[in-house]
């Protein structure tokens, strides 16, 4: 884990590997930014003349390095990209510092210590710079090399292996904070537990299906859940058989690895709202007799993202001692073919007594969520949020980076709209047309899991829908485009495993807890 402390040590004087400062893309080249005035004062005032001699511009995300002055105890300047410069008394975004301080983190890797000397004028800059450099720093290496111990199995925490990968960036040293501060101190006590929980659920998304599994899975959800003071609950598959959770049985029983259902209960005493979460967790999705392509199948060990979001929310929740009560489902399986899988045109009973006419196996996500929905339900939560990698129609419409919001509350999905935008993950508020619902009906069963092709991501939603108790407020998050990230990392962003959707939900957990949801 790379620690984070708040420094009041001057730029100069701060022994450090690496000074990280900002700079701005000016109208006439690079502008240095506010907090690098140490730095450039030992550049005699020529950095932002050096750096534009070096090439570099000030775009968002550009790092350039150079040996740093003799005025200087670190041996290295790291100049790291803002953008462009803000308007006259306006100040850089959260989104930008926290960009920033990620890519600075990343281009760090093997360093023991960086000093982060980047714009701070209130405690929200340094919460930002803090969360993009502990996020960026994040590196999943636990089964490279030959070192066996290299995986922390209990945890899901990830270390360097032994092959000679570069370990993270072991300390951010954040200059420019308040250390004595109670509001900088919350916010780098805030910025710690939210991505220690990311990179907790990055690890877990990023682990291989032979490894994580549904009964591994709920293994980790209890230990950490005993280590932070939450009650967890796991029902087994003799368990679910008995409690007819027809949907999330359908969909393990064609794996050797039996499905789990865990609840995780976080509560505080002089809490008024609770608040479910409940997430996908197929921790493999081979579409099941439905069966993927190649080409579509090699990394859907990313398919219980969802089930990653809400376990670090709840931890998270529970870390921060947050005035509310949150409930978090974790509906997992494994989705594969076999002699005993479900086949097209089977018919489930679900949780809620309704029968699902299953066209296609590949549409497994909602099968699982329906029954934890249900299941949520009957607790009569002032509000559910589901969270789930479960269409590929909603990448089509909205691209790798921007998730999909439904709800049957249009205010409630503005909210989780806005949530989303100010902690920085994008977000797109999208209907639910009541006319795509007759597509799923079934001469069969109650309804079908399939319906019309268009518009494939909002009949899901709408399928979904059924499943919620009456009267109670639903959000649907579908994060199957910025679950896992396939390209060039960028800003804290890495390849693989991201952690979509924790902030959000943190954030709204926070907004309930100080009763601004209603």
């Amino acid at each position: 884990m790379t620690a984070l402390t708040l420094s009041t040590a001057g730029a100069a004087t701060l022994r450090a590997d690496a000074l990280v400062v900002g700079v701005a893309k000016g109208a006439k080249g690079p502008v240095v930014a506010p907090g690098a005035e140490a730095v450039d004062k030992a550049f005699d005032g020529k950095l932002a003349s050096v750096l534009d001699t070096l090439g570099a511009t000030g775009a968002e995300g550009e790092v350039t390095k150079l040996p740093a002055p003799s005025g200087l105890k670190a041996p290295v300047v790291l100049a790291v990209g803002l953008g462009a410069v803000p308007e006259k008394d306006e100040a850089y975004d959260a989104e930008t510092l926290r960009r920033a301080a990620g890519a600075a983190a990343r281009a760090l890797n093997g360093s023991k210590k960086a000093a982060f000397a980047l714009p701070v004028e209130a405690a929200e800059d340094a919460e930002a710079i803090a969360e993009g450099a502990l996020l960026g720093a994040y590196s999943f290496t636990a089964y490279q090399g030959n070192d066996k111990d290299a995986k922390d199995s209990k945890n899901g925490a990830s270390q360097a292996g032994g092959n000679g990968a570069k370990q993270p960036l072991g300390e951010v040293a954040l200059l420019g904070a308040k250390p004595r501060d109670k509001a900088h101190k919350a916010a780098a006590e805030r910025a710690i537990a939210l991505t220690e929980e990311i990179n907790r659920a990055r690890d877990l998304i990023n682990t291989p299906p032979n490894d994580l599994f549904p009964e591994s899975f709920a293994a980790v959800a209890t230990a950490v859940g005993k280590e932070h003071g939450i009650k967890v609950q796991v029902l087994d598959e003799k368990a679910l058989v008995k409690g007819g959770f027809g949907g999330i049985l359908g969909v393990g029983q064609g794996s050797a690895h039996g499905p789990r259902l865990v609840k995780l209960g976080y509560t505080h005493p002089k809490a008024e709202k609770t608040l479910a979460l409940v997430g996908k967790g197929i921790t493999y999705d081979s579409g099941g007799i439905s069966l993927k392509p190649a080409g579509h199948n090699e990394t859907m060990k990313c398919d219980m993202s969802g089930a990653a979001a809400v376990f670090a929310a709840v931890v998270t929740a529970a870390r921060l001692g947050l005035r509310v009560n949150v409930t978090g489902w974790l509906a997992l399986a494994e989705n594969m073919p076999s002699g005993t899988a479900t086949r097209p045109g089977d018919v489930l009973r679900m949780y809620s007594g309704k029968t699902v006419e299953v066209l296609n196996t590949d549409a497994e996500g909602r099968l699982v969520l329906a029954d934890a929905l249900w299941k949520a339900s009957e607790e009569k939560p002032d509000a559910i949020v589901d969270v789930a990698t479960l269409t590929g129609a909603m990448v089509l419409a909205l691209g790798n980076r921007t998730f999909g919001i439904m709800s049957n509350d249009d205010a409630f999905r503005t909210s989780i709209h806005e949530i989303a935008e100010e902690v920085g993950e994008q977000s797109w508020p999208m209907p639910l047309p009541a006319e795509l619902r007759k597509g799923m009906d079934s001469p069969t069963a109650d309804i079908a899991n399939m319906g019309e092709r268009m518009g494939g991501g909002l009949v899901a939603g709408l399928f979904l829908k059924e499943f919620v108790g009456e009267g109670i407020t639903w959000a649907h998050l579908d994060i199957a485009g910025p679950a896992f990230h396939e390209g060039a990392p960028f800003g804290y962003t890495p390849k693989g495993g991201t952690g979509s959707a924790v902030r959000t939900l943190v954030k709204l957990a926070e907004r309930t807890a100080a009763g601004d949801l209603g």
